[in-house]
């Protein structure tokens, strides 16, 4: 390229910890901070210099799921990173090349989720960067750790982002044992948020830190607000729930497993639909939910069918519309435990085709039941557990006021109400639609007698 064609692209404005990891050659690094302070743009930022200055140089881009890393930490490679005059191109991948953005020069940002280690257990890395990192486990870390061998570039490096978690979250421990560097991330770093010059929150930064954030209670304040790693005490399922034992990886459900629904009616508030599988032991596995907020019935029952591929219960003139199911199909469900709102029964009912079954309510028990399914039964394994990555679609309404999706998240906020003499009576009711569909799940089979109903010739 001659000095007439020389491109110059600026680059972001970074500063505090964002500013510190890029002269950091350290070989684990955590960028640890709340919500909003820049840490993935920074971590990009610096993977892509690398192999832009490094030809033939390889890069890992990764989080837990990869269906989550399209949506996050690769939209803001994609719209805050890139730069088309600077000719990367995306390659989709086939059976010899994994997804990755390739480079002019030979370099390569390689993409993928560490819930399919096989597409990256033969590769050899100069970085890698996983965005979320407290979704991970210690043996994630530690498999891309003995990945950074490639050799292109003059060091390694693993760079990771967190929102702080419990403060005995293995990342954490880690940091405090000097096994990992620690670069604190603050909101005053984010130029988006704080004007330096004015030594003032910009417009934008006001409202985030103060309505977004500060609207914010409890454990998430802590965390996201003010980057504490706090515990999530005084939690409903404090004493029963261990994410290390009840969230697994994904796994083929067995058709011969007994299939159900159980649902939380809302509107402004979220309408939540989880799908549950039981196993021949009579354990549960919550492999499919829907958590969003503003969406007619009607419409959630049309999601309902095509996310258990009933094409067949779809109106006849909708695009996706079969004479029969898919042919991966969810088997129909023994039940569809429901909220008791009739309207909204009954309109499920019309547009889905299938009768429901109304929930048992009763609080106190339900909860004994479903914290008795979390802790370990006699063989050490609970007796509920949660898919990860069973989100149909984050609603980004929901995302963006920084609220809790799906049972894994609201469990860390589901609290007791206190009345003024400090007992505790009844849940608070707020950040608890997920909790209660678990609840009627579990007390339809532990606490009532359950029955099969289904509209006849359903598969006509």
């Amino acid at each position: 390229m001659t000095v007439a064609e020389e491109i110059r692209i600026a680059a972001p404005e970074f500063r505090g910890a964002a500013l510190t990891l890029g002269s950091c050659r350290d070989l684990e690094v955590l960028l640890d901070g709340p919500a909003g302070t820049g840490k993935t743009v920074s971590a990009l930022f610096k993977i892509h210099m690398m192999l832009l200055m490094y030809p033939g140089a390889k890069a890992l881009v990764a989080r837990k799921s990869n269906t989550a890393l399209a949506g996050t930490a690769m939209a803001t490679y994609r719209n805050y990173i890139l730069d088309e005059r600077e000719g990367v191109r995306y390659f989709g991948g086939n059976k010899v090349k994994p997804a990755a953005f390739e480079y002019p020069n030979g370099s390569m940002l390689i993409v993928s989720g560490l819930d399919k280690p096989e597409k990256v257990k033969s590769l050899e890395i100069d970085f890698c960067f996983i965005n979320e990192s407290t979704e991970c486990t210690i043996d994630d870390i530690e498999f891309v750790r003995s990945r950074l061998r490639h050799g292109k570039t003059p060091y390694r490096q693993l760079i990771m982002d967190a929102n702080p978690d419990a403060p005995t979250h293995f990342l954490n421990v880690r940091c405090n044992e000097g096994k990992t560097t620690r670069l604190l991330s603050k909101h005053e770093d984010n130029p988006r948020f704080f004007n330096l010059q004015t030594n003032d929150w910009t417009e934008e930064g006001r409202e985030y830190i103060f309505g977004t954030l500060g609207g914010l209670t409890g454990v998430r304040l802590a965390r996201l607000r003010y980057g504490i790693w706090a515990a999530a005490s005084g939690t409903i399922y404090e004493q029963s729930w261990n994410p290390a034992l009840n969230i697994i990886d994904r796994i083929p459900i067995p058709r011969a497993w007994e299939r159900f629904l159980s649902i939380d009616f809302g509107y402004s508030n979220p309408f939540v639909c989880q799908w549950w599988a039981r196993d021949g032991d009579g354990r549960l596995y919550r492999y499919r939910e829907i958590y969003k907020i503003r969406t007619l019935v009607e419409d959630h029952a049309k999601a309902i069918a095509i996310a258990s591929g009933w094409y067949h219960l779809l109106p006849k003139d909708h695009p996706r519309y079969n004479a029969r199911p898919a042919d991966n199909a969810d088997p129909l469900p023994r039940a569809i435990i429901c909220d008791h709102d009739a309207e909204d029964r009954e309109t499920l009912t019309r547009h889905l085709g299938l009768y429901t079954t109304p929930a048992k309510k009763t609080v106190r028990d339900g909860i004994q039941a479903v914290a008795t399914r979390l802790r370990p039964a006699g063989d050490g394994k609970p007796r509920m557990f949660f898919l990860r990555d069973s989100i149909v679609e984050r609603d980004q309404e929901l995302v963006k006021a920084k609220k809790p999706i799906g049972f894994e998240e609201e469990v860390e906020v589901y609290v007791w109400a206190q009345d003024s003499s400090g007992a505790k009576e009844e849940p608070v009711k707020e950040n608890d639609h997920s909790a209660d569909s678990c609840r009627y799940m579990v007390a339809h089979l532990d606490l009532q007698q359950s029955s099969v109903s289904y509209y006849k010739n359903i598969w006509g």
